[in-house]
């Protein structure tokens, strides 16, 4: 027992210095990020930090799935969803909000109205499985449920295809963020601005940093179990609260810095555009990778969670309809936030 609760003991220190080990790659992650988005433009800018940033959840849930934690992983990818739109966007509204106080910041209505519709199917997605599995309706107990999680998944995958098209190609003209707008109308107030490094230097700082970045993610994931243990911490509450606020560091980082300059086109692609990806792209790729290695993973993500996902879409909806942002809707998704982190603090997960 004495050697059991020392070698626990060992994986808290280990995961508690793999989180702060990534916290400052992030960062740099970001900064990156941000240099590269002066060359693409704000709409690709977005996209590209949504999917860098993602690539710590995506690399640890493939490494989750070899060791069969599949409960890790889709947990850690719903608390990844939850921060990002809870998190994320409530301290880029609020640092915008209280740097340009003097001023109403918008954003494009179109982009976010596209986007809230997507997770919301992705919602769709992830509701039906738990309501099959709990209402005991499935045509074939425990094949039903994983049926329809696997096409679900399949027909997700094939809508967030589309998205891309209509985001980069087919409508590309609706997705010109307010900054970039007034820069072609000659009112750019940001014209004094410039990359600090070349464009090739952003793209290798990126690669560099994702890849260490992975590296201490595979060992967050061997002391999950162990810093539970340890801190006497729920296994739900540390996947879906502690590990994505390090996976999603570097999008805290950018999305915050966005706002400041009063750049919030970029900051939604970062913090919904990372919580659509995440839903309509990350979960169902696991779904398939899962299927391919013989993991059961479904998008059954349980009542309690699937309930607090639908919650955190519907409020984050209304909080975007207006096109507006200022320090008040950003303090109140922070506190709701904090009222999701509370909930999973005192549950228990019933698939444990």
């Amino acid at each position: 027992m004495k050697r059991w609760l020392k070698l626990t003991a060992h994986l808290g220190w280990v995961f508690a210095l793999s989180l702060l080990g990534i916290m400052p790659m992030a960062e740099r992650l970001g900064y990156a990020t941000e240099q590269l988005a002066f060359y693409s433009g704000d709409t690709v800018g977005g996209l590209l930090t949504a999917t860098f940033g993602n690539a710590t959840e995506l690399i640890i849930s493939i490494y989750a799935l070899k060791s069969g934690m599949t409960r890790v992983v889709q947990l850690s990818l719903l608390g990844s969803i939850l921060s990002n739109m809870l998190l994320v966007l409530g301290c880029a509204f609020l640092c915008g909000g209280i740097v340009n106080h003097k001023k109403e910041q918008v954003f494009n209505k179109a982009t976010a109205s596209v986007n809230s519709g997507l997770l919301l199917m992705a919602v769709m997605g992830i509701l039906f499985p738990a309501v099959l599995h709990y209402t005991h309706t499935e045509v074939h107990v425990g094949k039903s449920e994983l049926f329809l999680s696997r096409f679900s998944s399949c027909v997700m995958l094939v809508a967030y295809a589309a998205y891309l098209f209509f985001q980069l190609k087919s409508q590309r003209s609706l997705y010109v963020s307010v900054n970039e707008e007034e820069g072609q109308s000659g009112n750019d107030s940001n014209d004094d601005e410039s990359p600090d490094i070349s464009k090739w230097e952003s793209i290798i700082w990126l690669s560099v940093m994702t890849a260490w970045i992975s590296i201490l993610s595979e060992y967050l994931v061997g002391a999950i179990e162990g810093a539970s243990t340890a801190w006497d911490i729920p296994i739900a509450f540390i996947s879906v609260i502690l590990l994505p606020l390090v996976g999603n560091a570097a999008e805290h980082a950018s999305a915050i810095m966005f706002a400041m300059k009063d750049k919030l086109d970029i900051s939604l692609g970062v913090a919904i555009g990372s919580s659509t990806q995440i839903s309509m792209f990350v979960i169902p790729f696991c779904v398939v990778i899962g299927w391919i290695m013989g993991n059961s993973m479904d998008l059954n993500f349980q009542l309690f969670e699937t309930a607090a996902l639908f919650l955190t879409v519907i409020v984050v909806a209304f909080m975007l309809q207006e096109g507006t942002a200022n320090y008040f809707k950003g303090l109140m998704l922070i506190l709701c936030y904090l009222i999701v982190a509370a909930s999973f603090y005192v549950h228990i997960d019933s698939s444990e």
